[in-house]
């Protein structure tokens, strides 16, 4: 089996475009395209266990948007199930150590491709309020 870099750029370009055809309100774009760029930092940062925690913490709906859209872009890559649902903290805390690094290795490079696809997809959106 051939590794196609393709396999991650295009669940993330996907997932991304989705989200900013779905969005019209000017604070849940910037908020988006803020968390979107801001993921390899906090996952590099602090981990998969804490930014899936995060997503339910998030009060602002675009930072929590892009959360889920990261998570379900994992879970599609890697085939590891539940990891874009409820049960995802938990499919998470029962991996192997082997298995967690891995799938945080992978989710560093997701993040990657989403600070690379906002700066495209986001790019007449305004960051600052």
């Amino acid at each position: 089996m051939t590794f196609d870099p393709r396999t991650m750029a295009q669940p993330v370009y996907a997932a991304l475009s989705e989200l900013r055809q779905d969005t019209r309100e000017d604070t849940r774009l910037r908020e988006q395209k803020s968390q979107a760029v801001e993921l390899y930092t906090y996952l590099a940062t602090w981990g998969l266990m804490r930014l899936k925690a995060e997503e339910s913490a998030l009060s602002q709906e675009g930072k929590k948007d892009v959360v889920k859209a990261f998570f379900r872009v994992l879970e599609e890559v890697t085939e590891v199930k539940d990891l874009a649902n409820d049960k995802g903290l938990d499919t998470l805390k029962n991996l192997d150590t082997a298995s967690y690094l891995g799938l945080t290795g992978l989710g560093l490079q997701i993040a990657r491709e989403f600070s690379f696809w906002t700066t495209a997809l986001y790019a007449n959106v305004n960051s600052e309020e």
